[in-house]
């Protein structure tokens, strides 16, 4: 049948354009077929180098051959070095090819890594620039010598195109990785081109050429003698601080990374880079700039400021990459350092989060390295996480802090010289405190004298800041002002007049309201103001009420699932002394209680779906257990029974570790123990143990847990320490097999408990083909390849995954389709998408295909597969099998 199809695919592209298409398309599916023979690949081959040499065929023709070439080359390696011969020996075609066909070409004959150096160049300089620029995104491919591969890209960085620049700029950076030039005069000349184009008007360039002038800088550094080689580090460092205040902030972003990767700095250049303003030691400090002009010189004074303005940036991604840069600069000097603290605290406060935890690792860089020296100067700066405190507690203890306002009223006062002392942190302190005591009840307004009120006003923009959770600074303006009035309203009540609250007035003639708060906050402001700002004070303070309320409700759900898993713990006995029936009846309780907690939870699934696939491993390990356990009224498997069952089990545990995303160290800890029994007990029976991949597979496990135990640096248990001795002894020893051994260390195994600390995300896919049913089957012709729609949606799959759709017929023969990378996306939470699959074996009757999403264990060893072409290692399948109708057609 293969054969008949190559004779009609060399026949049909030699007649009509319409034909030919048809041929490269059965020629494809060919190709892509895994059981297609030697001899069929070798005819085609012939068929596709000879149509190659038709001076009349088209373009588009011709580019679907070469693509197909090398189509053939990649996926039967074999072939690679008679395509390459063949499409070299035809160098005269080459040059009546476009740019397009040029390019596929060059595919075509890289697969065997071994290109010629006229050939590589020709293309370098083809007149396409989508040539060269694949070409240099693609120049790690080719075995081409360095230097000419340095010639080549340090060239192209004077194209006219900037995004081949930028490729020729990052082709001399990926050099850097490979090979190490000695050449002194070639590095110059390499970051003299770098430095020119920092000053490229294209981002992408500028971005680039940071990058070159920070690994080829470094790559100058070593070349040169010790005694310029202090002054080089500083040149530079001063380049790179040039770029700080480019226009765009991915360059700017750019520029503070490289910054952080130079090395040992002056301490003088360093220090100017945390002032604006000039220091003396570098006014008169110049350099040789590493620009082609020997005579232009660079002072040191370019690098004033550089962190205060990095700190200052708008982008919160420019301040984090500066506060990440400091981190690295701050073990270089004790002085830059105590001074950067200046204002690295600033960045405590930052808007951002990730500003905010990438200062407190950098100051964290600084208590290890001992230079981190804290002044009651920099204590202030955690002042907004203070006055949110003592705001929660006034509201929460209202008349607690209404009796300490009252004791330290007479600090709030101004002095006898009428000056308020509001800069005295504790003096704000008491007044945050203050302000908050009216949420904890309205009665507790006239607690607080009027004027605190407005005396806060003068901390406006502070207290806002602390109490941005809660409400904004127009909000809290509002609010001083209603609570002023009210405080005053509520006292003339209290006095027993029966004034109405619109018609209110202060009789006191030391109330200070008017002066203090100014026109914005007069007692002349109507009371459905008055109303609106209550009535919103009060919903706030509903709404943050609410909130408590689910975090609490949150905490609970975790402290329940927590104590249920702790009750999993104790089970455990009762599977060691026998008692399997008891204990798979408590499993079944915990899990139905699990259940429960589904419908009240919210973001939760993750937990609680590791929890019941957690139960359903422990349920399996159980079944299995009772083999091993000397009891009464047990049932005794067969030994397809029980190697199905252990099947299961590692099934189980390869989805626990693999389809679920966010497991602390301690959680996969737990994991891998488990799989370590199961290896255990596998290894206890000789009917099923499969003794060398076994042992394997237990080594692999060993090798993981202690790469955890030393991560975070903990020890393992007495358990793993056993199983890891017996290892040790029997690959010294190399020991016969001695099922004893085995069984000796599932003894000596104790299920310890499971604590969730976080949150887990839950990996899996959903698979369907529309409008196919029994009575709507998919149309195929027998022998030929079918094409199969799915509609496909993924949840918390990266790019990094390696995914495979099985394809399993009712006499059990497999295929696999390998879900190309570059679909997945990167897709963080959910990707819907439409993927055509290829079935290659269809039968002479009509038939059912059994479909399901399998993800490769990248944590597994390597292994062959049956059939080629499938996943290299297990896999976890991340849906439930769908099923496929077809029917078969006679061919017309």
């Amino acid at each position: 049948m293969e054969e008949q199809i190559a004779q009609n695919c060399e026949q049909s592209l030699s007649v009509s354009k319409r034909h030919s298409l048809r041929a490269l398309s059965s020629i494809r599916s060919l190709i892509n077929n895994p059981n297609t023979s030697n001899s069929t690949l070798s005819s085609l081959l012939e068929t596709l180098t000879r149509s190659l040499q038709l001076t009349d065929s088209d373009s588009l023709t011709r580019h679907h051959e070469l693509t197909l070439l090398a189509g053939l080359s990649l996926r039967h390696p074999h072939f690679s070095p008679l395509i390459s011969n063949s499409l070299r020996s035809n160098s005269l075609l080459f040059s009546s090819y476009s740019p397009r066909l040029a390019a596929a070409a060059a595919l075509a004959v890289i697969s065997d890594h071994t290109v010629d150096d006229r050939f590589f160049v020709s293309l370098c300089f083809a007149s396409s620039v989508s040539v060269r620029l694949w070409l240099l995104r693609n120049a790690e491919r080719f075995n081409v010598r360095p230097h000419l591969l340095f010639t080549v890209c340090l060239g192209l960085t004077k194209d006219p195109y900037p995004y081949v620049r930028e490729a020729a700029l990052n082709g001399l950076v990926c050099l850097l990785k490979h090979v190490v030039f000695e050449d002194v005069d070639l590095i110059q000349g390499c970051c003299c081109r770098a430095v020119e184009l920092l000053r490229d008007h294209e981002d992408c360039v500028r971005c680039a050429a940071v990058r070159v002038v920070s690994e080829w800088g470094k790559m100058l550094i070593a070349c040169i003698d010790e005694k310029n080689r202090i002054d080089c580090l500083d040149v530079v460092f001063i380049q790179l601080c040039s770029m700080i205040r480019d226009m765009r902030m991915e360059v700017r972003v750019e520029a503070f990374n490289a910054l952080g990767k130079v090395g040992m700095i002056s301490e003088i250049v360093l220090l100017q880079t945390l002032s604006k303003k000039v220091l003396g030691a570098t006014k008169e400090k110049k350099f040789h700039s590493l620009g082609a002009a020997e005579c232009f010189e660079i002072s040191a004074s370019a690098a004033a400021g550089t962190f205060v303005h990095g700190f200052e940036d708008e982008f919160y991604e420019v301040r984090k990459s500066a506060c990440s840069s400091l981190g690295s600069l701050v073990i270089l000097s004790e002085k830059f350092a105590g001074e950067a603290l200046n204002l690295l605290v600033d960045m405590l406060n930052d808007d951002s989060v990730t500003v905010r935890l990438q200062a407190l690792e950098t100051m964290h860089i600084m208590v290890t390295c001992e230079h981190l020296n804290l002044e009651d100067k920099h204590m202030h700066m955690d002042e907004a996480d203070v006055f949110s405190v003592l705001f929660f507690i006034g509201r929460s203890h209202g008349n607690f802090a209404a009796c300490i306002i009252k004791e330290v009223c007479q600090e709030i006062e101004p002095d006898s010289d009428d000056k308020l002392g509001f800069d005295n942190a504790r003096v704000a302190a008491f007044l945050v405190l203050a302000i908050s005591v009216p949420l904890s009840c309205e009665q507790n307004v006239r607690s607080i004298p009027p004027q605190i009120f407005s005396y806060a006003v003068t901390l406006l923009g502070r207290i806002s800041y602390a109490l941005s959770d809660v409400m904004n600074q127009h909000s809290l303006m509002a609010y001083l002002s209603l609570c002023s009035r009210l405080s005053n309203f509520s006292e003339a009540n209290f006095k027993g007049e029966d004034t109405p609250l619109h018609e209110a007035k202060s009789d006191d003639p030391n109330c200070t309201t008017e002066v203090s708060i100014g026109a914005d906050i007069h007692m002349q402001k109507s009371s459905d103001e008055a109303s609106k700002s209550r009535s919103w004070i009060h919903g706030k303070l509903k709404e943050t009420a609410t909130s408590r309320c689910q975090l609490e409700e949150e905490d609970e759900i975790w402290k329940a699932l927590n104590i249920v898993l702790a009750k999993v713990r104790n089970v455990w006995s009762l599977v060691q002394s026998g008692f399997s029936k008891e204990a798979l009846r408590i499993l079944r309780a915990c899990k139905e209680e699990v259940l429960t907690f589904k419908a009240e939870s919210r973001g939760f699934d993750g937990a609680l779906l590791f929890s019941l696939q957690y139960f359903k491993v422990l349920k399996l390990l159980t079944k299995g257990w009772e083999q091993f356990v000397p009891a009464k009224n047990i049932h005794h498997y067969e030994q397809g029974e029980l190697e199905f069952l252990l099947g299961k089990l590692d099934r189980s545990l390869r989805e626990l570790r693999c389809r679920f995303l966010g497991l602390s160290k301690e959680e996969e800890l737990h994991v891998l123990e488990l799989m370590l029994v199961s290896c255990l007990l596998r290894l206890s029976k000789f009917e099923i143990c499969f003794y060398y991949t076994t042992m394997r597979n237990l080594s692999s496990t060993i090798s993981h847990l202690e790469f955890l135990h030393q991560q975070g640096s903990t020890e393992p248990s007495n358990f793993v320490t056993a199983v890891k001795k017996s290892l040790f002894e029997i690959n010294i020893s190399h020991t016969s097999y001695r099922p004893s051994l085995f069984n000796q260390l599932l003894n000596s195994f104790s299920l310890s408990q499971l604590v969730f600390h976080g949150r887990l995300e839950h990996v899996h896919a959903e698979l369907g083909v529309p409008d196919n049913s029994s009575e709507n089957p998919v149309i195929f012709v027998s022998g030929l390849p079918v094409s199969i729609p799915f509609e496909i949606t993924l949840y918390n799959i990266s790019s990094v995954n390696r995914l495979w759709l099985r394809m399993t017929m009712s006499d059990e023969t497999t295929q696999f389709v390998f879900l190309d990378s570059n679909l997945l996306g990167g897709c963080k939470d959910a990707k819907k998408f439409t993927y055509v699959a290829p079935f290659y074996r269809t039968p002479k009757a009509s038939f059912t295909l059994r479909v399901c999403i399998g993800m490769e264990c990248l944590f597994e060893d390597i292994h062959s597969v049956k059939g080629n072409g499938g996943p290299k290692r297990a896999l976890a399948y991340l849906c439930n099998e769908k099923e496929v109708y077809f029917s078969r057609v006679s061919r017309g």
